[in-house]
């Protein structure tokens, strides 16, 4: 939450400090954003892997906490936009050290048949960061006269608290005993034991994942719709509080019903979240897009991680969430890229209709997805 406090802040005004301050392009902000978070899914892979080399995930954590707070003063002291891609390109390394590790860690601490609600909370509390830091964003554009670097500095406390909670307040489970130790974890003998539930699973998330390109067009969109520079931020706000608000119930609610269904309806909340952004005028219609882009983010986001670690061995968990992250991540790059260029070319309504054919192929996946799903899950015991 506090790391996303720090992130957050400062990824809300980035984009329009990039094209109002520096003069850069909405393809060049697709470009930096999508180059940004595939450099931390990249990163992912191999820390997870290594923490279930090691059979430890805090100490990778905490490195990928502390790269991400020391870099956060170079934001506001940037002089160029080779500074802040710079700035922002390590600040996703270490995103991408701590993300697998600490997913891995959500699932080793999470009791049987609460893994849905594991991580829909852990989405809840990230998300809730994420709402407070463009909040935050706000008020501080207000008093700093809309001066971005003041605002990037505030941004660097909560980031260094959040270093702090993990380095001594986080507690490491002990290894269960009997736990197969894991030797080489990207060899083609071990990828093997995550199964095909496992890659279907990945497959679905990204054709979902080119669907949602980065929120960066969300702001943009905001600004092109007459939105005030200083309230602009309102936009991640709005998102997040939704999505904050919808994620954990979503988790808990799929561990009593199942999870293909909500991410059926989350998919379809992103086709319409799509249609409205490309066609609804005013600040209304942009107001309802971007609400139902957060209940989207809600009723997905949490589910696929539970269907991650429910899908792999237990020792292999740091991996499939590296493998999942990487995947997912060069969607990511491909669909920021994607929606620049149309954007470009021919506008908001471009890049947004875009998402909504992405986002109907993808929930074309979930029928097979949930066949398999019935086909690895044990057959019930003899009854009487």
């Amino acid at each position: 939450m506090l790391m996303d406090i720090s992130s957050e802040m400062i990824h809300a005004l980035l984009p329009v400090y990039l094209t109002v301050g520096l003069g850069a392009t909405a393809l060049a902000v697709g470009v930096i954003e999508g180059i940004a978070e595939a450099t931390a899914a990249i990163t992912k892979v191999f820390s997870g892997a290594l923490s279930d080399r090691i059979g430890r995930r805090k100490e990778l954590a905490a490195l990928g906490y502390g790269l991400a707070a020391v870099t956060k003063p170079v934001f506001p002291l940037a002089p160029s936009l080779g500074w802040l891609i710079a700035a922002r390109f390590v600040d996703r390394v270490g995103k991408g050290i701590r993300g697998a590790p600490r997913d891995a860690l959500v699932a080793d601490l999470a009791p049987e048949g609460l893994r849905g609600a594991a991580f829909g909370l852990r989405q809840s509390l990230d998300t809730f960061g994420a709402f407070l830091g463009p909040l935050g964003a706000i008020g501080l554009m207000w008093a700093f006269s809309d001066d971005f670097r003041s605002v990037f500095w505030v941004a660097v406390i909560p980031a260094f608290l959040a270093l702090a909670l993990v380095l001594f307040a986080v507690r490491e489970p002990a290894r269960p005993e009997g736990l197969r130790r894991v030797r080489a974890p990207l060899s083609r003998a071990e990828l093997g034991l995550l199964g095909p539930t496992y890659w279907w699973v990945v497959a679905v998330a990204t054709l979902f994942t080119l669907a949602r390109f980065s929120e960066a067009f969300l702001i943009l969109r905001a600004q092109a719709g007459g939105l005030p520079l200083m309230l602009v931020p309102l936009v991640l706000v709005g998102m997040n509080a939704v999505y904050a608000l919808s994620a954990w119930p979503a988790g808990a609610l799929s561990d009593r019903g199942g999870r293909i269904g909500l991410l059926a309806l989350g998919l379809c909340l992103l086709v319409a979240a799509d249609l409205v952004l490309a066609f609804a005028g005013g600040l209304g219609g942009l107001a309802l897009g971007v609400l139902i882009w957060g209940l989207h983010m809600g009723l997905t986001q949490g589910l696929l991680s539970a269907l991650v670690a429910e899908a792999v061995p237990a020792e292999l968990r740091g991996t499939a969430f590296g493998m999942f992250n990487l995947v997912t991540g060069v969607a990511l790059l491909l669909a920021s890229v994607i929606a620049g260029a149309l954007w470009e070319a021919f506008g908001a309504e471009g890049t947004f209709l875009a998402g909504a054919v992405f986002a109907t192929v993808a929930a074309a996946g979930l029928p097979p997805l949930a066949r398999r799903q019935a086909a690895a899950r044990p057959a019930p015991g003899p009854t009487g």
